[in-house]
């Protein structure tokens, strides 16, 4: 379970989608729909021409920007489940969805499967730890371009292998309440599942109040979310 919903999450990474990447035109129905089931064998723009093969597994992906529209100005990605090679030409494949984490789209497009791997003891609790507060980070993005996110869900953050962060270390999760003389205020926890070059997964293990695009985490200087270097 915790692999198949870290798989559903965004990806750490957010790269731009290449033009020439395979795309879902539609299902083999008799009838034209843009919205998939699982039960729909998909038509696939892409074939042994762009390098796809038979048996083959793909990440189902879109880009989303702040307003949720599905092109341009890419701020976040939504992962809607992966599918199976299970025929091919040249130029066209049909493929058959394994899992759905929501709703697939026709222009949905596709990326290489790879099973993730996920931290020890994702979902405990950790709050030991002293908090450094000189390498906080901040909520960008929350799953399906969401504003907020609550316990067992994940949201990226703005800081990422590059500054020490690794998969596994527990984050604190604080929010400025942007009233004078009041501190920041503790409002929960979380621990970092995949790391990219300047972002990271993160999946929020306790809140008490819904976590927002903008709050702040804290590295634990004694849990793992942090490289110490030499």
């Amino acid at each position: 379970p915790a692999q198949i919903a870290m798989a559903c999450a965004p990806p750490a990474a957010i790269e731009p989608v290449a033009a020439a990447s395979a795309r879902v035109l539609g299902a083999q129905d008799t009838l034209p729909h843009t919205i998939f089931s699982p039960q729909d064998l998909l038509v696939v723009e892409g074939g042994m021409n762009a390098g796809l093969q038979l048996g083959q597994l793909f990440f189902v992906r879109r880009a989303l920007r702040a307003d949720g529209s599905y092109m341009g100005g890419t701020r976040s990605v939504t992962t809607a489940g992966w599918l199976r090679i299970v025929a091919l030409n040249q130029t066209t494949s049909i493929a058959r969805i394994e899992h759905m984490c929501g709703a697939i789209f026709k222009n949905d497009y596709l990326e290489p499967f790879a099973v993730p791997s996920v931290p020890p003891d994702p979902d405990r609790d950790d709050s030991t730890g002293e908090l450094d507060f000189t390498a906080l980070s901040r909520v960008v993005a929350a799953a399906d371009n969401h504003r907020a996110a609550g316990p067992g869900e994940y949201v990226l953050i703005d800081r990422g292998a590059d500054q020490g962060i690794v998969p596994g270390g527990r984050l604190a999760v604080y929010r400025d309440l942007r009233a004078p003389g009041m501190p920041l205020m503790a409002l929960g926890e979380a621990v970092v599942m995949s790391t990219a070059a300047h972002t990271a997964l993160v999946r929020i293990n306790r809140a008490r109040d819904a976590v927002l695009i903008g709050d702040y985490l804290v590295p634990r200087k004694t849990s793992s979310a942090l490289r110490v270097e030499p």
